[in-house]
């Protein structure tokens, strides 16, 4: 969701382009310090490109989305935007770009992001942009839907997903999670496609992931963006079946509300959500990037990455909560 630009991040975005590479932590280390970039990247995506570099896409605190690529998803660089002032969506014209969700589909780059106004629940909307190159430039191939149009209020937070050949868009914030089959293109919603509901309302910022014939429905619940307020925290459940039912470890649904803790507050960061796809690293260690908002330092969502687990068929975060340092990942 978006949050408005702040002085602060301007100046650091003309830091960003003047050198380019965010260092936050020593290539010499084995290990990294949270949070990886230190200023405001809310509801991070990440996708490993065919060049071989890991890119990153994030809610447009700084405008236009930007985008940053890495080799070791510790050290970024700024690489621009995925559009221009002239290029941008205008479907929801004073609308921000929220929440985007990049994918790879039919040899193209394909971005889904949010439009909306804040307030603007029934207004706001999905689109769709494509590219050649995951740095762009992206060109805007128009709405999916509006949430008058989906007869889904707060229609946000897009997610892709492919499962037997079909394409899928699930999304949702805080009024049910749904789910609707896209076409061979992905680009449209299938004609005469019908909504399903896949999760009840304490959700938003929703990912998928599939492991050993289990399905795991990430999502945030709470508050993202009242600053050392936020209440934002990372919860999880699982399914046999990518449309659910969902449930927590004892089998209560997610219908109602009912989920895991995967990360939480601790004395350093707050308001830790809005997760971004698994990334796994060449030992096989998998890992997550979310945004937080820093203790020391509480202006914008700060850009996290922790060290994902498994045990006994659930993803565990250590201690449920940000690490200040750990082990980087083998890449």
């Amino acid at each position: 969701m978006f949050h408005p630009i702040e002085l602060f991040l301007l100046l650091l975005l003309i830091s960003c382009k003047a050198n380019g590479t965010v260092m936050l932590n020593s290539l010499e280390s084995n290990t990294y310090k949270n949070p990886v970039i230190n200023y405001s990247l809310p509801d991070p995506t990440v996708i490993q490109a065919n060049d071989g570099y890991f890119y990153l896409y994030a809610t447009e605190d700084i405008r236009n989305t930007p985008i940053y690529r890495s080799q070791d998803l510790v050290n970024w660089k700024f690489v621009g935007t995925a559009f221009t002032d002239a290029t941008r969506p205008t479907f929801e014209p004073k609308g921000g770009l929220w929440a985007p969700d990049i994918n790879y589909i039919n040899g193209k780059y394909v971005l889904y992001y949010s439009m909306s106004v804040w307030g603007g629940e029934w207004t706001c909307g999905i689109g769709v942009a494509t590219a050649d190159k995951p740095q762009g430039p992206f060109t805007d191939r128009g709405k999916l839907f509006r949430s008058n149009e989906i007869g889904v209020k707060n229609s946000i937070d897009p997610f892709y997903v492919e499962e037997s050949g079909k394409k899928y868009l699930f999304w949702g914030s805080f009024r049910g999670i749904y789910a609707i089959e896209l076409s061979d293109d992905g680009l449209s919603v299938k004609p005469g496609a019908e909504k399903q509901r896949i999760a009840g309302t304490a959700y938003e910022g929703i990912y998928i992931h599939k492991r050993n014939g289990f399905y795991y429905l990430f999502a945030s619940v709470g508050s993202c963006c009242e600053g050392l307020k936020s209440t934002y925290t990372t919860v999880v459940g699982r399914s046999d079946n990518l449309f659910g039912p969902y449930g927590d470890k004892q089998g209560r649904p997610m219908m109602e509300n009912q989920h895991e803790v995967l990360i939480q507050k601790n004395h350093k960061f707050v308001g830790t959500g809005h997760n971004s796809e698994i990334v796994k690293d060449q030992k096989g260690q998998d890992w997550v990037f979310y945004h937080a908002v820093s203790v020391d330092n509480p202006k914008g969502r700060v850009l996290m990455m922790d060290k994902v687990s498994w045990e006994n068929g659930w993803p565990v975060v250590k201690g449920k909560s940000p690490s200040l340092e750990s082990d980087r990942p083998v890449l």
